[in-house]
């Protein structure tokens, strides 16, 4: 098990492939186990991928007190400090995608290509979700099993008839998401940072390659959002999944991966 020591904290990575480096962030409450085997598979042939847990997830430290989007990008940049990594190409899914827009945007001498997936810009510009599913995600977790918290979030990850279509695919999740769950407390911070934070306005700063992934049937963060991401960073392109929910890198891995790294060899 390896460990950098950033911002007073442990977070915890693993190196898999070889090639040039892609640094991949998972979103809330989410660690490196949720990408998906065969995403990783494909791109570790081409790339030395870097998987890690953002504070408060997974085997990362979990300090108490208030956190950020910032602050979890600074994170990250001290892992790339760690591991000598002058520049990367950087991929992050929900939560992740916000630090990784924070990344770009800050430290732009650091990020070759950007993949957003699933994610939005924060602050008013942003589209939240319904009310509904609003309610969902901040349900309290005191006192409900790790099963049942995977359980009840199936309907933010995945449209209803795929999930009645693959039985399996839920339980593969609930499996998943056992392995290293993240403590209730450590959620909530995760939350608050995501309610917090805001870029619209810098987004013209990002100045790299950059592509948005969508899924059309995304309720937990709807894919407009997206496009606002599209319209606002300057020559980034666009890919939606129709039928495709939040978690559409686990619905439709081999072809999600193929868009991805169609982009990062230069094509799209």
């Amino acid at each position: 098990m390896a460990y950098a020591h950033v911002n007073g904290i442990k977070l915890y990575y693993e190196i898999m492939g070889e090639g040039p480096p892609l640094v991949m962030i998972m979103g809330l409450g989410a660690n490196k186990d949720w990408w998906h085997p065969r995403m990783l598979g494909m791109l570790q042939k081409e790339f030395q991928l870097v998987l890690l847990d953002n504070r408060g997830a997974g085997r990362s430290d979990k300090p108490r007190g208030e956190q950020s989007i910032a602050l979890m990008a600074s994170d990250v940049v001290g892992l790339m400090g760690h591991l000598a990594l002058d520049r990367a190409n950087v991929l992050g899914v929900s939560m992740g995608g916000m630090i990784a827009q924070e990344i770009a945007a800050s430290y732009p001498e650091l990020v070759e290509r950007l993949v957003l997936c699933c994610t939005h810009c924060g602050g008013k510009e942003s589209i939240p979700p319904s009310s509904e599913i609003l309610k969902l995600l901040v349900s309290p977790r005191e006192g409900r099993s790790v099963q049942q918290i995977a359980r009840d979030s199936l309907p933010l990850l995945f449209p209803a008839g795929y999930l009645e279509a693959h039985p399996d695919a839920a339980e593969r999740f609930i499996a998943t998401y056992s392995i290293a769950p993240s403590p209730a407390h450590a959620f909530y911070q995760q939350l608050q940072a995501i309610a917090q934070w805001g870029i619209f306005g810098r987004l013209r700063e990002i100045r790299c390659p950059t592509l948005v992934l969508a899924g059309e049937e995304d309720v937990l963060v709807p894919p407009e959002n997206s496009r606002i991401l599209e319209r606002q960073i300057p020559g980034a392109r666009s890919i939606s999944y129709p039928g495709m929910g939040h978690g559409f890198a686990a619905q439709a891995p081999e072809r999600v991966t193929r868009d991805i790294l169609r982009f990062l060899r230069g094509g799209l």
